[in-house]
């Protein structure tokens, strides 16, 4: 179970509020403007920014005090952030060790993602030779492996032709469903959180309000939620 317990989050004069639980293998869709602090949320979860006040926990344990690459979660982010001059197989095993040095079970383990993504038969390309949707799905791969119980996806398939992202909504979909992972997922498309979201965390304001049941979020909306959505 996630657990932000009266979290503060700030950034220059910019300030963010969540207090709330999401239960382990939920999938939770984070809406809201542009510039509302979605981003920021993740950030704070991740580690990579510090609370002002207020702890994160994961299963009851305070993770605060963790570094990023220490804590239950794997993040994927807009740009995938693969490494130009790395093949596949080598972007894909950095999320087992950073200097790459694999047993023939985490090479094994690498392989094995990589199918699991549909890019079977492309380990030894780099990222100039794959599509967008190739690339996405060489740095999902590489989250894979990471084998973490929380996932968090800041917008990684945004640049996506709808088709081409519904696909790897889907494909995110059924490996959370598989591995029982926990997914937080910034998005700025109902649609999609419609797709693969159980709920959804409305971030406008200053404040990030406790996950709503994602029918209930769209076709019963708060104020708040009718005035994002127009």
């Amino acid at each position: 179970m996630l657990r932000l317990e009266g979290l503060t989050l700030v950034q220059g004069d910019f300030r963010l509020r969540a207090d709330w639980t999401v239960p382990a293998g939920t999938r939770v869709a984070l809406i809201g403007p542009s510039g509302a602090g979605k981003s920021t949320l993740l950030n704070g979860i991740a580690g990579f920014l510090a609370p002002q006040s207020g702890r994160v926990t994961w299963d009851g344990r305070d993770i605060g005090g963790l570094a990023p690459g220490r804590r239950p979660i794997a993040m994927l982010f807009q740009d995938g952030n693969l490494f130009p001059h790395l093949s596949v197989a080598r972007n894909v095993g950095l999320g087992i060790r950073p200097d790459l040095r694999l047993s023939a079970q985490q090479k094994a383990q690498v392989a094995e993602a990589i199918r699991r993504v549909g890019l079977e038969g492309m380990d030894a390309r780099r990222p100039a030779e794959l599509s967008g949707g190739q690339q996405s799905r060489a740095a999902l791969a590489r989250v894979l492996v990471q084998r973490r119980p929380l996932l968090l996806l800041d917008e990684p398939f945004a640049a996506l032709g709808p088709a081409l992202r519904a696909e790897m909504l889907s494909l995110v979909d059924g490996l959370c469903r598989e591995t029982g992972a926990t997914l937080l997922m910034v998005s700025h498309a109902p649609e999609d959180a419609r797709r693969i979201a159980d709920s959804v965390v409305l971030v406008d304001e200053g404040i990030a309000e406790a996950p709503v049941a994602t029918a209930e979020a769209f076709d019963d909306p708060s104020d708040r939620m009718r005035r994002y959505l127009g």
